[in-house]
């Protein structure tokens, strides 16, 4: 019988603190990376201020809640939505926030950041999507992907010049935010959802025989890789769970394997279902400035596979519940070698992964009160991090 493994989730103060902080992104909560992330901080910061709140745009049944949301050029499953000017500067004095965080370069974003220079209040900027580099992706040579990476590049460097300080949460975007003129940048960690962190999770027993994909259909995601997996490893389950401009190619795919099946966008309490549900996670990503996803199938008690390209790699503390697809080496390949561990070994893997999430979401959350604090200029009695959780390594 599989047992169930509770997590080791600290409270991190007995007392409420009188801040009240403001998030302003352009992505809708639980929609993307972004979106997730500050979604799972509030969850878990919020206690702890008087107020913090996010202003973005969201999608109420089938409607955003925005001032225009328009297409977005090249992917039908994403909006490029536009705030109301007015009502986001009355929410933001009703707020009266002591600092605010902007989360994103979009129309939000920039506002955002004009707004806190009217209210004289600080700003934090975080830097999570390396834009510039998923235009030459998309667009590389065309006059579009030149119009793009421009306009990204202003807006970062926009952002950036009005930063107290830019955050990242890998040492590679730490790096491009330095090259694009942030003068102070501070490396941050990744929270879990309260739901990941705090449902028992079932005790992994070795198997290995379904592995997940779980992130939006695109081309950084690097899906191909998950296909030929499923080619090479027929007697083996994948899913495919998310949406995006290449669902259509993996619906393809999933029709002619037999061992490949999409599942479409899925909500946090679905996802966390069909996390639980498999043995491994696969993220093959070209480049991810982290990969929440990867953290949160950690806390789940299960194996994962991850890119060289991923910034969660990049982690030491993390290494331990990780296995990476070095340059030269391939998905398949990865998973075999981990199909040649014995159960044992594996299900000391993934529970020893569970541990070191849990551990780097405390840390995260205790390092996030310290620099609200440090922003503010004001000291704070909380405990300084473990430099090996909050240390950027590399993946040798």
């Amino acid at each position: 019988m599989n047992q169930r493994v509770v997590a080791s989730f600290l409270p991190l103060s007995d007392s409420q603190t009188g801040l009240r902080v403001a998030v302003i992104s352009d992505a809708a909560p639980g929609r993307n990376g972004v979106g997730a992330y500050y979604q799972d901080l509030t969850g878990q910061l919020e206690p702890q201020l008087q107020a913090l709140e996010v202003f973005s745009p969201r999608l109420v049944g089938d409607r955003w809640d925005c001032g225009l949301a328009l297409p977005l050029p090249g992917d039908s499953t994403q909006k490029l939505c536009l705030p109301n000017p007015f009502r986001l500067a009355r929410e933001l004095r009703e707020l009266d926030p002591h600092l605010i965080i902007v989360a994103t370069p979009g129309a939000y974003g920039l506002l955002g950041a004009y707004l806190a220079r009217r209210m004289k209040c600080p700003l934090l900027v975080g830097f999570h999507t390396a834009f510039e580099q998923l235009t030459q992706l998309y667009w590389q040579g065309s006059w579009r992907g030149r119009l793009v990476y421009k306009l990204a590049q202003w807006s970062h460097r926009y952002l950036f010049r009005r930063a107290q300080s830019v955050l990242a949460n890998s040492q590679e975007m730490l790096d491009l935010a330095r090259q694009m003129g942030a003068s102070d940048t501070r490396l941050i960690g990744t929270p879990l959802s309260r739901d990941f962190a705090l449902a028992p999770a079932y005790h992994h027993q070795g198997e290995l025989r379904k592995v997940l994909f779980a992130g939006r259909l695109a081309a950084e995601k690097n899906l191909d890789a998950v296909v030929e997996a499923a080619k090479t490893l027929p007697d083996w389950q994948f899913s495919i769970a998310g949406d995006g401009p290449l669902r259509g190619q993996m619906e393809a795919a999933a029709e002619r394997l037999p061992n490949l099946r999409v599942l479409g966008w899925l909500n946090r309490e679905q996802l966390l279902a069909e996390v639980d549900a498999h043995h491994a996670l696969l993220l093959p990503s070209h480049f991810e400035s982290f990969g929440t996803i990867a953290l949160e199938v950690m806390a789940r008690g299960r194996l994962v596979v991850v890119s060289h390209g991923c910034g969660i790699a990049q982690w030491p503390s993390l290494r331990a519940g990780l296995n990476v697809i070095e340059p030269g080496s391939n998905a398949a390949e990865v998973l075999l070698e981990l199909a040649r561990l014995t159960p044992a070994e594996r299900s000391w893997q993934a529970l020893a992964g569970r541990g070191l999430a849990l551990t780097l979401n405390n840390r995260c959350i205790e390092h996030w009160q310290q620099l609200l604090f440090a922003t503010l200029g004001v000291d704070s009695d909380l405990p300084q991090l473990d430099s090996m959780i909050l240390s950027p390594g590399t993946s040798d």
